[in-house]
């Protein structure tokens, strides 16, 4: 089995997302169901999921969502209570019994503020607050019948990029198919003195255009484990120039072009 891993980075806009291509399956991550359909889709957080599920996307198209824990017959009314009417992010409910209830606390998210700006008094502070207060409020998911949801049970809390690379190795190990070779596209990892690499800023459940890249330490973090628990599996990091953003055994940088050319064979 071969993979297409979708990152949001802005060096895949060279690449075609619409055409399938043979013998690879593909995974995307977030509002890349804005503009493609993808084998598999993964979102993190909580307003992305909202979005795709309203969309209609889910009903058909499989999906990966964390902390995606179904109720039946629950009344989530009691907790409205604690949260600001500008902080309840709720679907129409119709004739649906079933839902998906998360959030994130203001105060939680005001202690996650105060702590970063004291450890990095240097980053600007509009910025760390619009990272911050991602996810802010109470989402209530009403659900259909059906749907082709799944909850995502590990990796957890992970980014979405390097959530959907470990999930495609582990479907491949289930399936005894071993996943020998995973292509990453659009990992471009931006630092924070540069601005935010991503095709979808300025977007609804995205940060502005003039936000900030990130402290890359957790994603590096991530994908090194993703290697190391996959050693059999080849990584390839698809860039624009030949060079690898992190070296591990089992991890080779190739061009946009050879890609392309693999993907003729």
């Amino acid at each position: 089995m071969k993979s297409l891993i979708y990152g949001n980075g802005e060096s895949r806009q060279v690449w075609d997302i619409t055409k399938s291509y043979k013998g690879f399956k593909t995974w995307g991550c977030n509002a890349i169901y804005r503009d493609a359909v993808v084998d598999n889709l993964i979102a993190i957080d909580y307003g992305i999921q909202q979005e795709i599920y309203e969309s209609g996307y889910a009903e058909t198209n499989q999906c990966y969502f964390a902390d995606w824990a179904i109720l039946e017959n629950f009344d989530p009314e009691f907790l409205k209570i604690n949260y600001a009417p500008k902080h309840i992010h709720e679907t129409e409910r119709k004739d649906r019994t079933k839902c998906v209830v998360q959030g994130k606390e203001l105060a939680t998210a005001e202690k996650n503020y105060h702590e970063m700006i004291n450890q990095f008094p240097h980053l600007d502070k509009e910025d760390c607050k619009n990272k911050c207060y991602t996810n802010v409020g109470l989402y209530i998911t009403w659900l259909n019948e059906r749907d082709s949801v799944d909850y995502i049970e590990y990796p957890r809390e992970w980014c979405a990029g390097a959530t959907a690379i470990h999930l495609s190795c582990q479907e491949a190990s289930l399936l005894q198919e071993g996943s020998d070779e995973v292509y990453m596209l659009g990992f471009d990892l931006s630092e924070y003195d540069e601005p935010i690499n991503n095709i979808y800023k300025g977007t609804k459940n995205y940060l502005p255009e003039t936000s900030k890249g990130f402290n890359t330490d957790n994603w590096t973090t991530q994908l090194i484990q993703t290697f190391k628990d996959f050693p059999e599996t080849q990584f390839y990091w698809v860039v624009n120039e030949d060079a690898s953003p992190l070296v591990c055994n089992n991890v080779q940088s190739i061009t946009y072009k050879e890609l392309d050319k693999r993907c003729q064979v």
